[in-house]
């Protein structure tokens, strides 16, 4: 059995739109005609001196009477072309076009297109069938083989066209390999978006909004043409079919293209290279693909890159992302994430962003069921070192470091910036929580400014919350205070004889906290075992808890401190008294990451209210409230950073003396910061190993400079003076 037709050469570039999904009263240019948007008028038939020269050049057609051109048209500059069906062709003048050492004269040159529309001086040459594309001015199309819309094109979208059944409509099996978690992609779609629809399962009706508001975004007639901007350049490729192309779209030698959206712009021009093949998806502006990429049923987002062979299947990669070699699958990442090796993997996982995974890191395997994979979710600043093995399922509070190892068994870790390592040799999982505070305060201190500056986006939907030090983050510090005070009671009641069952929670907060704030002593010696932290028999030792208890503390002073300075410096005219009053309001200990963006609690409920009673019935709608509570996260961040230190110091009212105690505890830590960011960077120059490379201190010098020679280092320096100002200017206004 086979699918090929025999067809008379006569009908080749008509039809285009099955009778039956014909619009009514309208013929089969009805949605061309809207999508070129030029009058009738703009285009007439050929001059008898025109038709003449087309055919001495070369050129044929089995109906020339539905070749028309527009003035400007010079037949001399086509050579060599077949036409078919109604084409329409705009100016052509004597001059070239030029993309790098590229320079191409405009025209059209051994080609064979069908029922297209062409710009003004486009150059299409040896493309061997170009049909159904309307192609817009000043863009190159060279040595295409295959290059056409069908009449139920979707580009990428998760439609179904009239008369198709459900079975071809295309899903995207996020974060859970069994289609617990599908989505519908579109055009436009953030990873706020994705998230919730991929969150709230349990909520039919938001899921059903979430696909009508989505199905009413596209037109489920047939007919549409694919597009080709305005000054793209798209050039020996194979196949080409069913895309749509945004403006300055630079392709280069791609394999295969189908079904596609590919935004771009003349600020945020989009690139696909050599040996890449993408079927089924959206590419979001300034995006960059290179090198044998593999992409199925995928979304990228803005200013995100796909390098060396890396293959993107069933996921979304958020903004500001880089990956290079290694294979995706089933993930919904949030921006600002980097996976560089080839021998690097993540499947079915959650990936709040700000992320890095290293060589070797295998994240989720099925080594431990004979279902489906679970899944893994991750919080912001999430990095499993080289040669890590996790295993489904697990989750992760944010900024989590695991060191290189197989970890044998599912995670639950809770405490945030910790240090994970399967310790072998002494049959453990230690974790050391506020790792990166006490030993790496370099490389968190300077997260924000890195994320910062990788992000080149010029239209910012997504919006993002990156620094470290959040409304997410601190919540997660108070619940890692409180367990660490749990655990550490109960270390200090078993070495003394007693059991820890026999006291309540609230008793054992008190004694941990008494240990923990009181005399080193108390606690020196003790072994504190982490408690539903790992699904296995081993123990869970806590590294220097007591040292990490008040590194957490100083973070949430630190946080604290830190916005209500911006409070201030945001209304020159407050003081202390009405800065509290501004301020005054319970402490929300819920917070959501909502692609990036962070959204107490509350405000998604409410949000997600406003999508099913109807109140939002639109994806711009619903990006315009994200827009709204991101307005109003400022205040929010300030609310929550006041009733932080409220919490911290145990009190309700923040007094001129406790304020004024505040600021300067706030300007030791930013000199405690700004020295360990030095001391943390400076390991790697005094470590004789990274010495031993260079034969004198001189060469070292060279090559790799001095700790003060680091701009970052240099930076943090000002800021530190430029923080310790404003806690001055603070203090005058107590």
């Amino acid at each position: 059995m086979t699918d090929l037709k025999v067809l008379p050469t006569r009908s080749l570039g008509y039809g285009f739109i099955p009778p039956e999904y014909l619009p009514a009263n309208q013929d089969e240019y009805f949605f061309r005609n809207q999508q070129v948007g030029k009058p009738a008028d703009h285009w007439r038939n050929l001059r008898a001196h025109e038709l003449e020269e087309l055919v001495r050049n070369g050129n044929t057609s089995k109906n020339w009477d539905d070749v028309l051109v527009s003035e400007g048209f010079d037949p001399q500059f086509v050579r060599g072309c077949q036409f078919s069906g109604l084409v329409r062709i705009g100016r052509i003048s004597d001059v070239s076009l030029s993309m790098h050492d590229l320079v191409v004269p405009t025209g059209l040159l051994n080609s064979h297109i069908v029922a297209c529309d062409i710009g003004d001086d486009v150059a299409i040459r040896n493309v061997r069938y170009l049909a159904h594309f309307i192609v817009g001015d000043h863009s190159m199309l060279l040595n295409i083989d295959e290059m056409q819309t069908t009449n139920h094109a979707k580009f990428g979208n998760g439609i179904v066209k009239d008369g198709e059944g459900e079975e071809v409509r295309i899903w995207l099996d996020l974060v859970n390999e069994a289609s617990g978690r599908a989505v519908l992609p579109f055009e436009g779609m953030i990873p706020a978006d994705a998230y919730l629809w991929a969150k709230y399962r349990q909520d039919a009706e938001l899921l059903a909004r979430f696909q009508a508001i989505t199905e009413s975004q596209f037109d489920s007639r047939r007919g549409f043409y694919g597009t080709i901007g305005k000054a793209c350049v798209i050039k020996n490729c194979r196949i080409i079919k069913d895309v749509k192309v945004g403006d300055c779209v630079y392709v280069k030698g791609a394999n295969k293209l189908k079904n596609l959206t590919i935004h771009s712009s003349k600020d945020e021009p989009s690139q696909i290279g050599e040996g890449v093949e993408m079927v089924n998806g959206i590419i979001g502006l300034g995006c960059h693909i290179f090198y044998g990429c593999k992409a199925v049923r995928f979304i990228l987002g803005n200013n995100s890159n796909l390098k060396y062979g890396a293959r993107l299947i069933h996921s979304f990669l958020g903004d500001n992302s880089t990956v290079s070699c290694c294979e995706i699958l089933n993930s919904l990442i949030f921006p600002a994430h980097e996976q560089h090796h080839n021998n690097s993997f993540l499947t079915a996982a959650l990936v709040k962003g700000q992320s890095n995974l290293a060589a070797g890191a295998t994240v989720g395997s099925n080594h431990n069921s004979r279902a489906n994979d679970g899944e893994i979710e991750a919080g912001r600043g999430f990095w499993p070192g080289l040669c890590t093995t996790l295993k489904h399922s697990s989750r992760f509070a944010s900024f989590t470091l695991l060191a290189k190892g197989d970890y044998p068994a599912e995670l639950n870790i809770r405490l945030p910036f910790s240090l994970l390592n399967d310790d072998q040799t002494h049959g453990c999982l230690a974790v050391m929580p506020a790792y990166w505070w006490m030993y790496n305060m370099y490389a968190l201190a300077r997260n924000s400014q890195k994320f910062q500056a990788r992000d080149k986006r010029k239209m910012r939907v997504q919006k993002m919350e990156i620094d470290p030090l959040a409304p997410d983050t601190v919540e997660e510090i108070f619940e890692a205070l409180r367990l660490l005070e749990i655990w550490t009671a109960k270390a200090r009641l078993l070495a003394d004889g007693q059991r820890p069952d026999n006291h309540g929670e609230d008793e054992l907060t008190k004694l941990g906290r008494e240990l923990l704030a009181g005399e080193a002593e108390r606690t020196a010696g003790l072994e504190v075992l982490g408690e539903n932290m790992e699904c296995s028999h081993r123990n869970v030792v806590i590294l220097k808890p007591r040292q990490a208890y008040h590194a957490y503390r100083e973070m949430l002073h630190y946080y604290a401190v830190k916005n209500l300075l911006d409070y201030l410096e945001a209304h020159p005219q407050a003081n202390l008294a009405t800065m509290t009053k501004a301020l005054s309001a319970p402490r929300q200990r819920r917070w959501i990451n909502v692609g990036g963006q962070l959204i107490a609690g509350p405000d998604v409920e409410r949000l997600l209210g406003r999508v099913k009673s109807g109140e939002l019935n639109a994806w711009n709608e619903i990006h315009t409230a994200y827009d709204e509570l991101w307005d109003a996260y400022p205040l929010a961040r300030q609310q929550h950073a006041l009733a932080t230190l409220l919490e911290l110091r145990g009190v309700t009212k923040l007094t001129p003396a406790l304020w004024e105690n505040a600021l300067g505890e706030a300007g030791r830590i930013a000199d405690f910061i700004c020295e360990q960011v030095r001391a943390s960077r400076n390991k790697d120059y005094e470590n004789p190993f990274r010495q031993a490379t260079f034969a004198n201190a001189e060469e070292m010098r060279a090559v790799v400079g001095t700790i003060d020679d680091n701009k970052f280092v240099k930076q943090t320096r000002a800021d530190t003076k430029a923080f310790q100002k404003r806690i001055q200017a603070a203090r005058k206004r107590i």
